[in-house]
């Protein structure tokens, strides 16, 4: 049996030579020409691998961290269970992390304090959306859309840009408008406000099945602000079409996760029938011994 090695954590070793902030590294993707490309991550590991895959940055997923821990994306995990999640990838990566901070567990309030804990965890920057608190998971069916007013998300927004510490530090507004079912006027007029009130970017959501209504979405800003584009369902389309409508970072926010659910539900689900027909369970701990436990 080969010995297990373990490499030592990147941030844990101090570089001989001066590296970019990852504030300033997801500054300076933002301005970069052409999409930066993130991946979704819940754990340290998945955020790891996201880095060795060549992603500009990891998305700390929301989602993905109750998914891990069994619970809904209903703002069951509190603000210390995530960060501590998202504390873990940030010391786990070189490359910046944002954090999904949801509606930023609360109101404007709660929204400085997630910024001064994030910040301190080591993360790039946070995404706040203007989903009620508790939040409802945008693809949940069968669950009626609230949002909070815009100005008062406008303030949430202002709330994180007025206290955070390092000015490179990134706050994207993320709209749930087209989720809501409320259409592109209703994006549009959420979108500028929060790009007003400071958004370093704006996060457009949308469970369409194509392209067409951020494509309508697009084809009307008239702002500045940097958009980003999470193509969960509309995933027929590629990173250069995103690019080229005018979003400047693609978060593929839960494909990983979906992806390692799948691969472990299907051999457990075998192991489980196999199981059922040997005397496998005895007094002592032997594992089955059609499976390789060497490194």
């Amino acid at each position: 049996m080969l010995p297990l090695r373990l490499q030592t954590p990147d941030r844990i070793v101090s570089p001989t030579m001066p590296t970019p902030s990852v504030t300033a590294q997801l500054r300076a993707l933002l301005r970069r020409p052409g999409p930066a490309l993130v991946l979704g991550a819940h754990d340290a590991l998945s955020a790891k691998l996201a880095e060795e895959a060549g992603f500009d940055a990891v998305w700390a997923s929301g989602f993905g961290i109750s998914a891990v821990s069994a619970l809904p994306d209903a703002n069951v995990l509190t603000m210390s269970e995530t960060l501590e999640a998202v504390r873990r990838m940030s010391d786990a990566v070189r490359i910046p992390v944002i954090a999904d901070c949801d509606n930023g567990f609360g109101n404007a309030i709660n929204v400085m304090r997630t910024v001064a804990e994030y910040e301190r965890a080591g993360v790039a920057g946070i995404c706040i959306e203007d989903n009620i608190f508790p939040k409802r998971c945008s693809f949940y069916a069968g669950v009626r859309r609230e949002l909070v007013p815009t100005d008062e998300h406008a303030r949430k927004i202002q709330a994180a840009k007025a206290v955070r510490s390092d000015p490179d530090f990134v706050v994207i507004a993320r709209t749930e408008a087209f989720i809501a079912g409320w259409g592109t006027q209703e994006a549009l007029k959420r979108a500028r406000a929060y790009a007003e009130a400071g958004a370093d970017a704006v996060l457009v959501h949308s469970k369409s099945s194509t392209f067409d209504e951020l494509k309508d979405f697009t084809a009307a800003w008239d702002g500045t602000c940097p958009l980003v584009a999470v193509p969960t369902t509309y995933a027929n389309i590629t990173a250069a079409d995103l690019a080229a409508a005018g979003f400047k970072l693609v978060i593929f926010a839960n494909q990983a996760c979906a992806l390692q659910s799948r691969r472990c539900a299907r051999p457990s689900s075998r192991l489980s029938r196999k199981a059922g027909r040997q005397r496998w369970m005895t007094a002592s701990p032997r594992y089955p011994r059609s499976m390789n436990w060497s490194v």
